[in-house]
């Protein structure tokens, strides 16, 4: 059904066009928007009226100068529309204020029905031929390439909703489609017509300016693109991986790829026995979160300066001694040199498969 707000802005429009006082009502003559200022005195006085037209077969009627008339959705009375005013015309005006009110429930429901659709194509709780059927039926064409988007508030107090997106972006004449599964975040399911793949980056990136603009700070995902409507689950489901190991592993990172998440892929999807049995093997009885602040900090810095070590310690505003020194002191006490490829691939693995479990023990509580 139509919100009430929509109907009040309706008659709302109506009434600086035609200069008569409008309602709508609900089938057991209670008001759900009206012009009129004295609303308990319009209660009373047209609510039996009404009433009395929903049980009548007539589609509309005059009782003491004004006019009621049966808005239908499809086949089934949704409101009674009420009339009052001056002039030969209000008829003509009734039957143009049902109409437009009618019209408004076709496109609400033709909405609903495609937000729904939309929504268990997304959670993959559709036949394939329900897929097919139903796509024809909400004229969505089934093979045109499309990508997900998962687009998140980083705030509780966020204000982001699927009509402030759908106002923002707009659907693209219809080829965009906007929605959510969780109240967490809303998802974006993008046609791509030009774009290569390597585009898409560029996309969020544009997501995250307009937003900005509208002062919501987000962080986005999305999934690799499919080439038919059927396989869009599957983009859903690689942007929510991509999300979850993002959020997870890179949190300095605001927008994350499927395709670009590495080995923190693998790690989300290991098992947390095994995850403690690695831990265990690299440190014995020791744990990366052991380490002080400026242990990690230096440790970090090193891996992003791909363990140079003259650049990382020009970052890090010490000597290059120091530098050599911490990475001597953590030798001793791990067994791990980080100077050598394979032992600080080992230290940078454990530090995800931490994060891994730290992440796991907070989400089951």
């Amino acid at each position: 059904m139509i919100s009430n707000q929509r109907l009040q802005i309706t008659i709302d429009g109506f009434k600086d066009i035609v200069k008569a006082d409008l309602a709508v009502l609900d089938t057991d003559g209670r008001i759900l928007a009206s012009t009129f200022m004295d609303r308990k005195g319009y209660d009373r006085s047209f609510q039996n009226e009404a009433i009395s037209l929903v049980e009548s077969p007539a589609e509309s009627q005059t009782i003491r100068g004004s006019l009621f008339f049966k808005i239908f959705d499809e086949n089934d009375l949704a409101y009674v529309l009420l009339v009052v005013g001056d002039g030969e015309d209000m008829y003509m005006v009734g039957k143009l204020v049902a109409f437009q009110i009618q019209n408004l429930l076709v496109a609400y429901k033709e909405r609903f029905d495609k937000d729904n659709f939309i929504k268990n194509l997304l959670l993959d709780n559709l036949l394939l031929v329900d897929i097919y059927n139903r796509a024809a039926k909400l004229h969505i064409e089934m093979e045109i390439r499309r990508v997900v988007f998962i687009l998140q508030p980083k705030s509780e107090k966020s204000n982001m909703t699927i009509e402030s997106l759908r106002s923002v972006f707009g659907d693209n004449k219809g080829k965009n489609y906007i929605t959510a599964v969780d109240e967490k975040s809303v998802i974006i399911i993008r046609e791509l017509e030009g774009e290569k793949n390597k585009e898409l980056e560029r996309i969020a990136n544009e997501y995250l300016e307009i937003l900005k603009k509208d002062g919501e700070d987000v962080i986005i995902s999305y999934g690799t693109p499919v080439k038919e409507l059927k396989e869009v689950s599957k983009s859903y489901k690689e942007a929510k991986l991509a999300l979850d190991v993002g959020t997870t592993f890179f949190e300095e990172r605001t927008i994350f790829a499927y395709s670009s998440l590495g080995i923190g892929r693998l790690i989300y999807q290991l098992p947390l026995s095994l995850c403690k049995m690695y831990i265990h093997e690299i440190f014995e009885n020791k744990s990366p979160e052991d380490f002080d602040e400026e242990t990690l900090y230096t440790i970090n810095k090193f891996f992003e300066n791909n363990l140079n070590v003259s650049e990382t310690s020009r970052q890090l505003y010490i000597h290059r001694n120091t530098l050599v020194y911490r990475l001597d002191k953590l030798l001793k006490s791990t067994g791990l040199d980080l100077r050598v490829f394979d032992d600080a691939m080992a230290f940078k693995i454990a530090l995800m498969v931490v994060k891994y479990m730290k992440h796991v023990e907070e989400t089951q509580y």
